[in-house]
């Protein structure tokens, strides 16, 4: 019993500096280089032509004064006449917006000569969404007359442009899989599912641009004004799988 015991000690002793030994061997077998699978990036997009069904205009009333204050009364008296004007025209409070409020002071500048105080200047803006095209230059002409002497652009726009973006979509996903398609085929390889889509652009309404105000209404047709097309475009990315 005496000889056997140092032994077994040893032969645990010699099974226990193995165990790593052994296990740093097998460890490298059950590693296996990581290849990327091959993949294909590509951008495209939908278009679609679309008649607009609203117009904005921006325009306002600038008015002077000696004072600031007599400046300030004038344009608040001229400014309520332009919305009842627009009240009659049909346009209703939700679609009236003030886009911006101003009252600085004017100087005459001569040479050789401190700056002299003219008066003052007051300028009130106001931005109007039309909902019917067919009274975009009735209403430029009403407030026009009303004491409008100033009128910032006209835009077009789409009340609701989901459809609209929705036919893009459809396009631009038809062109992103020919377009696929094609390079799959030329590459010689087969093209798997897709793995990535993303989507970026969508409709923005388009700024507005200048727009001539006429300042004698009497007795005149209303103001001639086209509304021509908008264009609404979806911008895609995806990204597919290639076979080897």
């Amino acid at each position: 019993m005496t000889r056997t015991l140092p032994a077994l000690l040893l032969g645990t002793a010699l099974v226990g500096l193995s165990a790593p030994a052994a296990l740093a061997q097998s460890a490298p077998m059950g590693m296996h280089a990581m290849t990327a699978a091959p993949a294909l990036n590509l951008s495209a997009y939908g278009e679609v032509k679309v008649a607009p069904d609203m117009a904005t205009i921006t325009f306002g009333v600038t008015t002077e004064a000696p004072t600031a204050q007599a400046a300030m009364a004038d344009n608040a008296r001229r400014m309520q006449e332009v919305f009842a004007a627009l009240g009659r025209a049909g346009i209703v409070d939700r679609d009236i917006q003030t886009s911006g409020l101003n009252l600085s002071a004017q100087y005459d500048y001569v040479q050789n000569e401190p700056p002299r105080l003219r008066g003052y200047q007051a300028s009130n803006r106001v931005t109007v969404n039309i909902m019917d095209l067919t009274k975009v230059g009735a209403t430029a002409d009403a407030v026009v007359s009303a004491g409008v002497n100033q009128i910032d652009g006209i835009s077009f726009g789409l009340k609701d442009p989901g459809a609209a973006e929705d036919e893009a979509r459809i396009l631009a996903v038809r062109a992103l899989q020919d377009k696929a398609r094609l390079y799959a085929r030329a590459l010689g390889v087969e093209l798997g599912s897709i793995r990535t889509l993303n989507e970026g652009g969508g409709y923005q309404a388009p700024q507005p641009m200048p727009m001539m105000a006429r300042m004698a209404m009497a007795d005149s047709a209303s103001t001639p004004v086209a509304a021509g097309e908008l264009s609404v475009r979806i911008d895609i990315t995806g990204t597919y799988d290639l076979g080897r």
